[in-house]
């Protein structure tokens, strides 16, 4: 019998589609899982397929083409140390080991040198799209070795979703040790900024206009067919569109409002500030959901906190169309914030990023995908050097043209008491981007007062320290 092209560890049900996809796209795939009885399963559902099981990790390891190829899709953290504490030993120089889960980049770092150190090739691979992307075509972000790369360019752009403009496959190499990881965990935490924003958008509309699901889904379908195009409000349409089968009542009504996470979002607001990277709307959007889940505390202050019930009493078509224009401006302020925090992670980390090259693979296949995203990678085209998207001559008329909706939406949301820390992060963030002057000179007035921190002066060269109470 012929060896497999490919094995992967780990069949759940992303593992399990990432098979099905490197299968249909014509390689032979090992596959191992530590439960035989879910590979005997697997292997039961699909007996045409051309799947190699093993029982054991000798068994499996044994069934590969050398060099060996292997992707990892096992729960991130302990989980993958587990795999590899086992598949290393029977491994041998130049094999390449994939971790293809949501993997913390610091430990895509240390396992990328224990196994340099041991001889293999080592990458930690970004996918996103869930498990229908998997199937049919995730984008997906590989770093680590460029060696392995090399090896497995061809597979993974087999499987990669294709961008529809062009029908180039959504994959490229990000660069080198933990670059893939990296770069999907900034994916990851403007998509806990994107999905904020829209429910900030649902929640203005709602509770401001007393919109019913029947109506925001025909409000999102029309948004989905202008600018703001994409997965995640395509997918909010649909969902408000459901209907639940026991009471006949629009199932989002009936879903509890407390927010999970699996930790990429934080991942991404804990290093923005070690490397002095601000991305408020993210920021924000991992904090409201930490209070979403503060339900019980939230039911007793609601009782006892006081705020506006009013509705909005203005033109109604006119607050959806601020709505809209602010979600688009907000939704340009968080990719900045993502884009520049890539940018600066590729400096302090030395990972030689391309910005462009990245909003390509994101055209598809990911859960952030949309057609906005053309406009970014142009926008990088027409300037490598590019510091920020507002600063491109697009995005910043784009922005101005709808400052206007943008600050009423936000003037409207505090004013009616539907809290909006999304929005009103994105707009403080463009305000403080284009301010010449902002109040950090107080700050460090009272920094150098308290604790003799020391400051510059805008007049003169140096460092200085006053004593600030003898005036």
């Amino acid at each position: 019998m012929s060896k497999a092209d490919i094995g992967l560890i780990g069949l759940a049900v992303m593992g399990q589609n990432l098979v099905l996809n490197m299968e249909r796209n014509g390689y032979t795939v090992a596959i191992y899982n530590r439960t035989t009885r879910v590979t005997d399963e697997f292997i039961a559902a699909h007996p045409d397929k051309k799947l190699a099981p093993a029982r054991t990790l000798e068994e499996f390891v044994a069934s590969l083409e050398r060099p060996r190829k292997i992707l990892i899709m096992v729960k991130a953290g302990a989980p993958v140390d587990a795999v590899l504490d086992s598949l290393v030993p029977l491994l041998e120089p130049g094999d390449l080991v994939m971790d293809g889960g949501n993997s913390y980049f610091m430990d895509t770092e240390r396992r990328a040198r224990a196994l340099e150190e041991a001889g293999l090739l080592f990458m930690g691979v970004g996918v996103s799209g869930g498990e229908e992307g998997a199937l049919w075509g995730p984008s997906i972000m590989p770093g680590g070795s460029l060696e392995g790369w090399r090896m497995v360019a061809d597979i993974l752009s087999a499987i990669a979703a294709k961008a529809p403009e062009d029908g180039k496959p959504c994959v490229a190499y990000m660069g080198p040790r933990s670059a893939g990881h990296y770069v999907k965990m900034v994916h990851n935490g403007i998509e806990y900024g994107d999905m904020q924003l829209i429910a900030e958008a649902y929640d203005i509309l709602r509770r401001g206009l007393g919109l019913e699901a029947h109506e925001l889904a025909e409000i999102f379908e029309e948004w989905n067919r202008g600018e703001l195009d994409s997965y995640l409000i395509d997918i909010t349409a649909q969902i408000f569109r459901k209907i639940d089968e026991i009471t006949g009542r629009p199932l989002v009504d009936l879903v509890l409002d407390a927010a999970g996470q699996k930790g990429t979002g934080k991942w991404t607001s804990q290093d923005s500030f070690d490397i002095g990277a601000p991305t408020p709307t993210i920021n924000s959007a991992v904090t409201e959901r930490i209070l979403s889940s503060l339900k019980a505390e939230r039911v007793a202050a609601s009782k006892v906190l006081p705020g506006p019930e009013a509705r909005y009493t203005g033109d109604r078509q006119s607050l959806i169309d601020a709505v809209r224009q602010a979600l688009y401006a907000s939704k340009i302020s968080a990719y900045a914030q993502g884009m520049a925090m890539l940018r600066t992670a590729s400096k302090v980390r030395d990972y030689g990023l391309n910005l462009g090259e990245i909003a390509a693979i994101w055209r598809n296949g990911c859960i952030i995908r949309a057609r906005f995203l053309n406009r970014i990678t142009e926008a990088f085209n027409r300037n490598p050097a590019l510091t920020n998207l507002l600063l491109d001559e697009e995005f910043a008329a784009a922005v101005r043209e709808r400052l206007p909706a943008w600050r009423h939406v936000v003037q409207t949301a505090v004013a009616l008491g539907i809290p909006a820390p999304a929005f009103s992060a994105s707009l403080a963030y463009y305000d403080s981007y284009r301010s010449e002057r902002l109040p950090a000179n107080l700050i460090q007035a009272q920094r150098d007062f308290f604790g003799a921190h020391t400051y510059e002066r805008i007049d003169m060269e140096g460092i200085f320290h006053s004593d600030w109470a003898n005036a």
